[in-house]
């Protein structure tokens, strides 16, 4: 038997399959409507954040206090849990560069708030000026 060079082998095509334009459409639909829900459940979880923070600033006491940091800290965990981005900043400061993200920051403010709730002779609008704060870094956090 003579092997020439007539004879050359093909490849065979292999048939992959696409998805149908009906299922990348659904699939699209299903990732929409599962963001919009998030935004809904973080927009929702940032009113009540801000409605408790309107109760802390008149009552200015600790019950009110704990549920508000309470509210922060199931934010910051449900916004980890589901994947938000920490925002990292970068300041170049004498040290070099050093990365801080907002989380510490709403840690320090928290603590902030607190040291101005014990301090009952703060002036109520320097109170919601810490909340406002705490709040937009929350936004900041899952935008």
């Amino acid at each position: 038997m003579k092997i020439t060079n007539d004879i050359q082998t093909q490849a065979e095509k292999k048939y992959v399959r696409q998805p149908s334009v009906d299922a990348r459409s659904f699939s699209n639909s299903l990732q929409a409507q599962t963001i919009q829900l998030k935004q809904q459940e973080f927009e929702k979880l940032i009113k009540n954040i801000t409605v408790q923070g309107n109760i802390l600033a008149r009552s200015r006491n600790f019950r009110d206090l704990a549920r508000f940091k309470r509210m922060i800290k199931d934010f910051l965990q449900e916004a980890v849990t589901n994947g938000y981005k920490l925002h990292k900043e970068h300041q170049f400061g004498f040290n070099g560069s050093r990365k801080l993200t907002i989380v510490k920051e709403i840690d320090e403010k928290l603590l902030q708030l607190t040291e101005e709730i014990m301090n009952q002779e703060e002036k109520t609008v320097h109170i919601l000026g810490l909340i406002g704060e705490i709040k937009g870094l929350l936004i900041n956090l899952y935008t």
